[in-house]
């Protein structure tokens, strides 16, 4: 018989061992890699290793509640699946095993839409789970809006459009290896370079279901998107994959809170690895946190049960983390709990896991 899950996973580290086994070069250096010097992806991880904890004690913390909500919705911990394209390559039913893996856990994904089987299906996977669908936008404003009215209809809790991605950056670990993934010039991705505040105001008024801008770094932007009316703002840099030497997203979360106000939600990705690091963004002010390359690392190691098995795991490190700081909620948090500390560890897209002993060049 095999081993069961909860035996051969006890550490997130080994969900990225098993992912790495499984995986060929080319689909693995396009997960963990960045763009150019991938610089801003190091500055992801620098960002939370250089925040350090204030824990209270003497506190009765034997009950903790590691849940959070967006929209309305609970979430069973404050981390959603975030939107990774070409899903197919690493589990062969791609956003539908991811579906069915936050539903059977009690969180939510955002299916990125270049990811089989597609809106409609991965939806019917979903059941009544919490679901976002996310765009790039590869056509006019009818093309947009139809993609609209099929989230809608499929019964999307959010629409989220991506925003940084107006040209597609230089990902040196394919070219280096003459691997090319996909058309990134073909004439579609003119839309996307098109796109304005003038859009995002006519999706806004034209379609009923709550709007996300993804890749909002500045609290220019951020006080723009809340101004035109968008309900979440998702402060993102692509996981370090798009603008080269950007800032780390918790280096920015911040003064992106200071500018909305609380007059939208908003979610953060970039870096986030342990229960540690989704506590951090909380008590900066995160409505709820988003992790990509850890649940891939998940589905490629175990497909829908290993993403589960990682999230079960994510929660212990989480209910760890809030009952060692005293407190038995998100909410009881505040800023006092943090303070800026000296990294001990030289930031790469492995660093959160010093057991993991890959190969240099996967990092």
């Amino acid at each position: 018989m095999p081993e069961p899950l909860d035996s051969r996973f006890q550490n997130l580290h080994e969900f990225i061992k098993a992912a790495r086994t499984n995986l060929n070069r080319n689909n693995w250096d396009y997960l963990i890699g960045g763009a150019e010097t991938e610089t801003t992806l190091a500055r992801n991880r620098l960002a939370l290793d250089a925040l350090g904890f204030r824990p209270r004690v003497l506190c009765d913390v034997s009950e903790v509640d590691c849940s959070g909500s967006l929209f309305g919705r609970k979430l069973r911990i404050p981390v959603l699946l975030a939107p990774v394209g070409s899903l197919q390559v690493f589990e062969p039913g791609g956003g539908a095993t991811v579906a069915k893996a936050a539903t059977e856990f009690g969180n939510g994904m955002i299916l990125s839409s270049v990811s089989e089987p597609g809106l409609e299906a991965t939806a019917a996977a979903a059941g009544d789970g919490f679901r976002i669908f996310q765009l790039y936008v590869r056509g006019d404003g009818d093309w947009v809006g139809d993609h609209f009215r099929r989230a809608i209809d499929a019964g999307y809790t959010a629409f989220c459009l991506t925003v940084d991605t107006d040209y597609y950056s230089r990902r040196e670990r394919d070219i280096a290896k003459r691997h090319q993934r996909g058309a990134r010039n073909a004439p579609s991705r003119k839309w996307q370079e098109r796109q304005s505040w003038q859009d995002v105001e006519r999706y806004k008024a034209k379609f009923d279901i709550p709007l996300i801008l993804k890749g909002i770094a500045t609290a220019e932007d951020a006080r723009r998107a809340v101004e035109v009316g968008v309900d979440c703002v998702y402060v993102s840099n692509h996981g370090g994959r798009q603008l080269d030497h950007g800032l780390g997203s918790i280096d920015v979360l911040p003064e992106i809170v200071e500018a909305v106000d609380g007059r939208a939600r908003i979610v953060v990705d970039g870096g986030i690895s342990r229960g540690t690091d989704v506590v951090k963004a909380m008590i900066l002010g995160a409505d709820a946190v988003a992790v990509g390359r850890l649940y891939v690392y998940g589905l490629a190691a175990g497909g829908g049960a290993g993403i589960v098995r990682l999230l079960e795991i994510l929660e212990h490190e989480i209910r760890i983390c809030l009952g060692l700081l005293g407190v038995t909620g998100f909410a009881a948090l505040d800023r006092s709990y943090l303070a800026p500390a000296r990294p001990v560890a030289t930031p790469h897209v492995h660093s959160a896991f010093p057991l993991l002993h890959l190969p240099r060049e996967t990092y």
